[in-house]
This record gives structure tokens, C-alpha cells and sequence, in this order.
């Protein structure tokens, strides 16, 4: 893949026939340059959300294929579901994820629509920010009549298609397509079948609210302004579309909402405010479901805010915090929430990547005493220092719950997160370390028969060994940097853990010194003699600092032994 990478999440109007759902990822998996993300069929909805990420022209391809099988495979004249839908490919939006803006994503939706338009005579709307006419880039505003009303809808003029013909296809229905912000798709589940109570929590709560009436809000007069526009009571969360529904595979009625932007509404927010004003209608929200994919960060964010609620340290690991969030959201109550298959940078790792930390202890300590040359003594640094920071970590967590220092809780959080960010950095490092070594054993293998290629060759061989120099002296400054929590915890933290302060001081010290060898080593084989004095002499430096500052802390922990 390039490093303009963008995401497209086609909803298809099949839920229950996997044959035909399985047809049209084959054709998207068909294509190379894309890889798919995720399958999340709905029953009672009749819909599955396909989720697959690669290099802009290697999407438009799958895309296309996609909806070329799905006009094949599905009749909408048959179709019956919970979601409003108008067309096999009901909906296509494009995101942009690297390396490209949302105008680029925005001209690459047009391509597509484009194609659907002509070569599938399949009549397409542009919509979000690929629509320049802001009356109709809004997709329940297109969508509005559904498939059965888009017979009529679309001979008005003012609906006319912006691709393909100006005819509602009785067996492929219409389709939008279009570019947009990530936008996580999620159902809050109630203690209630009734639809009507869920649509009242819906409409409590979408930025879109509810029309005024007088009187009964049900039943009672509209509203209107001075120039007879219904008057809109607003909902109270931002950049949030929902509705209500039963689901009749679950027994239960749900608010299904769309978060067009998590972060002015998160997951977390919107789930506590659906809460609350379930509560206040005598109903009782009893978990959620993920439809589609998330971001990492918005789990996390939600993980830290339910620990914070408790007063509890937020400082734990990455999964602990997924933990949280998912037990705390109830996103395992209709079925187990997987993260490696629901969390986008999950699925979007290299398989490869980090290969060393995800060893046991046992596998790890093999493969370092193998004959192969790597890991060795700057993966083993970077280790070292990652177990020392995490040390430190553990009595700032530690002393978060001390009894009689409840007040105190945030301090040690605070210093619990600053020190999971050193060890996930050294955790990366151990990896990083070993590829780059590998680096200058490929750089070493390169072709040396003609003059261009012995320059190449040696010009490969001297970034490899560059980047080899500046990977552990990076280990060198995190590991230093490190000892400020380790300090700091030695000082005030609970006096129990002291000596884990201490040994974590050791670790640092040791990480630092390991690591220096390396970058010493390495920057002796520099032709850029300049850049490599340099960097020596800052090694010293913090070499130096380190020892002082693991003096300081020694000295700290044996006063208090």
C-alpha cells in the first residue's frame, strides 16, 4: 500500500444471506491494494456494513466491483429490514485515513459515482463533502422516502441524480455515495420493546432534536416561526443523528445513532447521556453494540473516563483500558466484542510488527540466546529500560489507591500515564531496534558488480547504519527521561513499593549504558563523522545524568528501608 490510504464502509441491504454477503467481499478482497477490515451483518436490520481500507485507485476498484455484484445479487423489490435504505448498495462513503485530505477523498467519490452511473446505468447522489448543493449532501435528507417512494421522488427536478439515469432501478434501488469524517455507527440497547419510548430518547438527544408543538409533544399543534417554519426544540448532544427501533433478534428496542464527529460527541459522552435521559423516562439502558469499526483512541478516551468517574488511576495498560470500556459500555452484552477485530489500528498492523514483544518470557529469552544476532544488546536496553519505567508505573498506580490517600488519587495518575507512555514507547523500540539492524544486513546484501550499484550499495549501508545510531540513543533519552517518575515515586509514593522505585532506577541506569554501547558502536562505522561526534557527545552527557540521577534515587529508597 502507498501512503495515501482511505477507508470506504458500503452498506449493502443483506443481512441474513451470508452466500451472497461472502460474493461481494470476494470481489472486494479480488483487488490488490485493498484489505478488508470487517463483515457485520444485521439480522432485523436486513443490512451489512463492510468495512476495507488500501491506496485510493485500488479502493475505487473494490468499491465498484462491490456494488456491481450487489446489484446482481440483491432484488430490493424483496427487501424488508429495520434501517431506511433505497438501493442494494445503499450507501458508500469514502474516508480519508493517511496521507490525503478530504478534497482529495472528496474527488475520488465523484470517480466513483461516476462509474456506478454509467457503466451500471444505477442512478447515484453525491453527498457530505462531496456534494457542493448543501440541500441535498445530507443522506437521510436524500434517503428520505426510502425505496419504495424513490419511483416518485426521483422525476422531480430537484432530485435529479448527479450520476448515472434519472430512474429508480426496481431491482438495484439507488445508491449515495460520498466522502466523510470516520463516524462510528452505535446502538444503545433499552429495557423496553416499545419504539416509540426509544424515538423519544432519540429525539432527547440528536443535535436534530424535535419539532415544537403545543401542548402535547405528541400530539399538539406544531409550532411555526413568522414565516411558517416548524420551530426546532434541539437535542442536547452535537454532531449526533439517531433514531429508535426494535430489533426483533434481540427482543429489544434501541436508540441507533451515528456520532458524525467523536470528538465533539465521544462514545463515552453519548453513551451517559442516553443514559440519563432514559432514566429520567423511567427506562434503563443495559449495554451497546458497535456497529462496524472504532478508532483505538475512542475506546481508550472511554476506558479513562469510567476510571475517572471511580477515582481510579487511568494510568493502566492499553488493554486494561479497552477492558474498562467495553465492560463499562456494555458492548458485550448481545455478543463478545472482539478489539483485534473491532478496533481499526488493530486490524491495520503489519502482521509483522512487533514481532519480539509479543513473545512470552520464555520465547523471548530463547530467541535472544539463539544464534542469531538479533535481539541483542539495544532491544535487550530497550527492554530493560521498559520494565524499569514499568515499575515505576506500578507504584504510581499503587499509591493511587492507598488508603488515606484518596485525595491524592489524580497526582499518582498523572504520574502512572506519563510513565505507560515511556514504556509503550521502549515496548516499540524493542522491535524497532532489531529491524534496524536487519536494515544494514539488507543494505550489506545489496548488488556490487557495476559503479552505480557499489554507490547505491554504500549508500544504503550508511543510512542503515545511521538510523542503527539513532534508535538507541532514542532509548537512551526515554530511559533518562523515564527516571523523573521513578524519582518522583521513590520520593512521595507509597512507602511499600519503595525498593520497586529502586529497582526500576537500576533498570533505567542499565537501559541508558546498554544503550550507549550500541550507539557507539554503530556511529563507528559513520563516514558522517560530524553527525556521529555529535551524538557521542550527547551520550555522554545523559550517560553521565543518569548515573547522578540513579545516586539520587538509591540514596532516597535506603533512607526509607
Amino acid at each position: 500500500m502507498t501512503n495515501k490510504l482511505i477507508e470506504c464502509v458500503p452498506n449493502f441491504s443483506e443481512g441474513n444471506d451470508m452466500n451472497i454477503i461472502k460474493q461481494i467481499t470476494n470481489e472486494i478482497e479480488s483487488v490488490e491494494g485493498v484489505k478488508l477490515l470487517n463483515v457485520d451483518p444485521g439480522k432485523a436490520t436486513n443490512r451489512t456494513v463492510v468495512t476495507f481500507v488500501g491506496e485510493p485507485n485500488a479502493v475505487i476498484t473494490a468499491a465498484f466491483l462491490a456494488i456491481k455484484k450487489a446489484s446482481e445479487l440483491i432484488d430490493m423489490s424483496k427487501h424488508k429490514g429495520e434501517h431506511p435504505r433505497m438501493g442494494a448498495t445503499d450507501v458508500c462513503p469514502l474516508i480519508p485515513i493517511a496521507g490525503i485530505t478530504m478534497e482529495e477523498t472528496a474527488e475520488y467519490a465523484k470517480k466513483l459515482a461516476e462509474k456506478v452511473g454509467k457503466e451500471l446505468n444505477i442512478a447515484v447522489y453525491l453527498y457530505e463533502a462531496a456534494q457542493k448543493n448543501k440541500d441535498r449532501s445530507n443522506l437521510s435528507v436524500i434517503r428520505a422516502g426510502e425505496y419504495e417512494g424513490f419511483f416518485k421522488k426521483i422525476k422531480l427536478p430537484e432530485w435529479k441524480p448527479d450520476f448515472g439515469p434519472a430512474e429508480h432501478s426496481v431491482r438495484a434501488g439507488s445508491t449515495v455515495i460520498g466522502a466523510r469524517d470516520f463516524l462510528v455507527a452505535y446502538n444503545i440497547n433499552l429495557n423496553t420493546t416499545s419504539t416509540r419510548r426509544a424515538n423519544a430518547i432519540a429525539f432527547d438527544v440528536r443535535e436534530g432534536g424535535r419539532v415544537k408543538r403545543e401542548g402535547n409533544p405528541v400530539t399538539g399543534k406544531i409550532v411555526t416561526d413568522e414565516i411558517g417554519n416548524p420551530v426546532n426544540i434541539p437535542g442536547s448532544l452535537k454532531c449526533v443523528k439517531a433514531i429508535g427501533w426494535y430489533i426483533e433478534e434481540y427482543g429489544i428496542a434501541q436508540i441507533s445513532m451515528n456520532l458524525t464527529n467523536i470528538t465533539v460527541t465521544p462514545v463515552h459522552v453519548a453513551f451517559d447521556e442516553v443514559c440519563k435521559k432514559a432514566s429520567e423516562r423511567g427506562l434503563r439502558v443495559t449495554g451497546s453494540e458497535l456497529v462496524g469499526l472504532i478508532p483505538l483512541k475512542a475506546l481508550l478516551d472511554a476506558g479513562k473516563y469510567f476510571l475517572h468517574k471511580q477515582n481510579r488511576s487511568t494510568g493502566v495498560s492499553e488493554k486494561e483500558l479497552i477492558k474498562i470500556a467495553v465492560k463499562s459500555l456494555g458492548l458485550d452484552e448481545l455478543a463478545p466484542f472482539k478489539p483485534e477485530e473491532r478496533i481499526i489500528e488493530y486490524l491495520l498492523k503489519d502482521v509483522a510488527q512487533g514481532r519480539l514483544i509479543k513473545m512470552d518470557l520464555t520465547e523471548f529469552a530463547n530467541e535472544t540466546a539463539s544464534e542469531s544476532p538479533a535481539p541483542g544488546g539495544g532491544s535487550i536496553s530497550a527492554y530493560v529500560g521498559a520494565l524499569g519505567i514499568s515499575l515505576g508505573t506500578m507504584v504510581a498506580n499503587l499509591s493511587s489507591h492507598k488508603p488515606g490517600w484518596d485525595d491524592r488519587w489524580k497526582e499518582f495518575s498523572d504520574w502512572a500515564e506519563k510513565g505507560q507512555e515511556f514504556k509503550n514507547e521502549l515496548l516499540r523500540l524493542v522491535d524497532e531496534d532489531t529491524n534496524a539492524f536487519n536494515k544494514i544486513m539488507t543494505a550489506f546484501g545489496l548488488p556490487k558488480a557495476t559503479e552505480d550499484e557499489k554507490k547505491a550499495r554504500t549508500a544504503a549501508i550508511q543510512d542503515a547504519t545511521k538510523y542503527a545510531t539513532e534508535v538507541p540513543f532514542k532509548v537512551m533519552k526515554i530511559c533518562y527521561d523515564s527516571m523523573e517518575v521513578i524519582k518522583a515515586m521513590a520520593e512521595n509514593g507509597n512507602p511499600n513499593s519503595v525498593t520497586d522505585a529502586g529497582v526500576g532506577a537500576l533498570c533505567a541506569r542499565t537501559a541508558v549504558m546498554g544503550a550507549f554501547l550500541n550507539v557507539k558502536i554503530n556511529a563507528a562505522g559513520l563516514t558522517d563523522k560530524a553527525f556521529a561526534e555529535k551524538l557521542i557527545a550527547e551520550g555522554n552527557v545523559i550517560e553521565e545524568k543518569t548515573q547522578q540521577l540513579e545516586n539520587e534515587i538509591l540514596k532516597i529508597v535506603n533512607s526509607k528501608i
